[in-house]
């Protein structure tokens, strides 16, 4: 072995050397490292048998004993070596622990001359591993069977190997059980520059895909290597179901109060999983007032659809509560979920729900939920009007009669002027229209908490910020490890948000100063800006008569310049208790001008406790005292072995049960 134009370790050929006959050895290709080059090239495998040239069993020689330089232990030891100066009666006295610090070496010796290693044959005796072959990643040439293949497809691919004949030889000491190089035979091969590339480059981990390198150059894989990985472990199930329920008992062991179900068919086929961890069971049980859910799909390998619940925050964000994979969009499987998720979040039902019209959601909802307000999405069935009636003038009448804050009468009054107009009073959409509108029309559900919700555009939102975590071609456990980045993004605008409220306090810009402080000290920043327009267009109100009632006061309050339009504020006298007709404290949380105009007439400078909405403030309604009181940790429970349904009829069996 020379460190010039050779750089053989310890090679030997087959041709003038006897081979190995003993029945009682079990000769084997070694296909851990084989594997990494068979995707990028097709050969004959390696047909060079091991000779039967090594020494007989025996000790280890006292030279290796005596200088501990030459003992190599870790993996950590082989870096302080210098292998541009190591000369080729050194590397023969290299003794190692096992056979993989020794591929180490021998690939760190390649990489400094020029060439990559790969393991070729090894030996076995009974089960043990005897003997082992390393040689280099272009020993031997292609088969001339894949020259002539018949109806190819496509191109060959490129050349790889060039019979290099470089190879190192080690045996096992039989008393100290270390390894051995042998240097009965040597042969090098010339330096090349195409030697030096793919034997040194590694394996992909998923792991790691999204980890910086310091630039495309120090990545030691190429993109079709990352693919491979992905392909073979998705072939041989290792990510799927049984991986999938795997990792959610790891999880749970940092998180006793997660909870996941799984259902499974007669064939034992995993048909939907849903799952919560313990922060989005704390944020249910503050913010699960309101739940929006949907589905979408193209979000793993296998197009199940996912079903995500989520709802709003006190800083007015998404807050996820819950998510699922189902095989289906049946009533039963929403049955099952919304059951899941009564469940998992202790029996706490919401009180109002909002999706986008699906007929199966909707009759789940029904068995479910039954105190539950069911909202339809504004923006679907403005869709749905434009779709179904083909006029931009019905559309827009029809939004107002959906929006408007209108009476019952007065609604009742627009929707048959506007149906009269068009002439569609015999569309069936029309008609089923007009059978829900207590699911979508203002006027219908005014007085109903819905934080503000009036279409499912922050699930379209959330899953746009999924879709920028999870890919299609993921399995379910990549899908549900990415998933939980996603939610450690999500929840980290919520501490975000909580910083800017604690560091600074929002400057005053009304003429209601006093209230406008108080609803500074109690609401976050974004609830608070919200409203800040109220206060402005309270000034504009005024109450134009008051009608005392004994225990209560009713006031009459309309807006100055545009008389006839009034709305009613009922109030005790200590202002305890405050109500208006027009129901957007209850509809939204937070109180309206007509009331603020009130609370002005009766010189109230602070916002009565009545009237602020836990759920809107700065201590969340008491979440941290929830955080706090978080139960004792569990250990997890094993499942048995599963499969997974596949969308496209595929289905990735797994039989080994973890």
């Amino acid at each position: 072995m020379s460190d010039g134009a050779e750089h053989g370790v310890g090679s030997f050929e087959g041709e003038g050397s006897a081979r190995m006959e003993s029945d009682k050895y079990d000769f084997q290709e070694d296909e851990t490292e084989h594997d990494r080059h068979a995707e990028a090239d097709v050969d004959n495998g390696d047909a060079v048998e091991l000779e039967d040239s090594l020494d007989g069993a025996g000790g280890m020689s006292d030279n290796y004993a005596e200088d501990e330089f030459y003992v190599v232990d870790s993996v950590e030891s082989i870096g302080w070596i210098d292998f541009l100066n190591l000369s080729e009666e050194d590397v023969f006295r290299f003794n190692f622990a096992d056979v993989d610090i020794a591929f180490e070496f021998y690939q760190q010796y390649a990489k400094h001359h020029g060439f990559g290693g790969r393991r070729s044959r090894s030996e076995k005796r009974g089960e043990v591993r005897i003997r082992q072959e390393f040689v280099c990643h272009r020993q031997e040439y292609r088969s001339p069977k894949f020259y002539s293949m018949p109806n190819r497809q496509k191109r060959p691919r490129a050349e790889t190997r060039c019979g290099c004949p470089a190879r190192m030889l080690l045996r096992m000491d039989d008393e100290s059980g270390r390894w051995l190089p042998s240097e009965d035979e040597r042969s090098g091969h010339r330096a090349d520059e195409r030697h030096a590339q793919r034997g040194h480059w590694r394996l992909p981990n998923p792991r790691f895909y999204g980890k910086p390198s310091g630039g495309y150059h120090n990545v030691p894989y190429t993109t079709r290597d990352m693919h491979n990985v992905n392909a073979k472990q998705r072939r041989e199930g290792g990510l799927d179901a049984e991986s999938c329920l795997r990792y959610l008992r790891e999880c749970k062991t940092n998180d006793p109060a997660l909870y996941y179900k799984e259902v499974v068919d007669g064939e034992g086929v995993l048909q939907h999983l849903f799952w919560c961890d313990g922060t989005s069971q704390i944020d249910y049980q503050v913010f699960g007032d309101v739940v929006a859910f949907d589905a979408t799909y193209k979000k793993n390998v296998y197009l199940s659809p996912l079903v995500v619940f989520s709802g709003v925050n006190h800083h007015n964000q998404t807050v996820v509560f819950a998510a699922a994979i189902v095989a289906d969009e049946k009533e039963e499987t929403y049955v099952w979920l919304l059951q899941q998720l009564q469940t998992s979040m202790k029996g706490k039902a919401p009180v109002s729900i909002i999706t986008d019209g699906d007929m199966q959601m909707k009759s789940a909802i029904e068995q479910v939920f039954l105190e539950a307000h069911h909202r339809l999405c504004a923006w679907h069935l403005l869709r749905n009007a434009t779709s179904n009636i083909g006029k931009p003038k019905f559309t827009r009448m029809f939004r107002d009669c959906m929006l408007g804050d209108y009476e019952v009468r007065t609604f009742e009054r627009k929707w048959f002027e506007m149906v009269e107009k068009f002439g569609v009073a015999d569309k069936r959409w029309v008609q089923d229209m007009y059978e829900r509108r207590h699911s979508w029309a203002t006027a219908h559900i005014r007085g109903k908490f819905f934080a503000g919700f009036r279409t499912t555009s922050r699930c379209e939102g959330l899953h746009a910020v999924i879709s920028r975590y999870v890919k299609s071609r993921y399995s379910y456990t990549e899908f549900l490890r990415h998933f939980q980045r996603c939610l450690m993004f999500v929840r980290a605008k919520e501490v975000e948000a909580d910083f800017e409220c604690a560091k600074g306090d929002p400057v005053m810009t009304t003429n209601l100063k006093q209230l406008e402080r108080s609803a500074a000290e109690n609401y976050t920043h974004a609830i608070f800006y919200l409203f800040v327009p109220i206060l402005d267009k309270a000034c504009a109100m005024r109450v134009v008569d008051s009608e005392d009632n004994g225990s209560y006061f009713i006031h009459t309050v309309s807006r100055y310049g545009t008389p006839g339009k009034d709305w009613r504020v009922v109030a005790t006298s200590d202002m305890r208790q405050v109500r208006c007709t027009c129901m957007r404290m209850e509809y939204f949380g937070v109180p309206c001008e007509h009331i603020i105009a009130v609370l002005v007439l009766n010189n109230v400078h602070e916002i009565p406790r009545s009237l602020i909405l836990p759920r809107w403030t700065k201590d969340r309604g008491g979440k941290r005292a929830l955080i706090r009181r978080a139960g004792p940790r569990n250990p997890p429970k094993r499942r048995a072995g599963l499969k997974i349904w596949d969308r496209r009829k595929t289905k990735a069996r797994l039989t080994q049960t973890v």
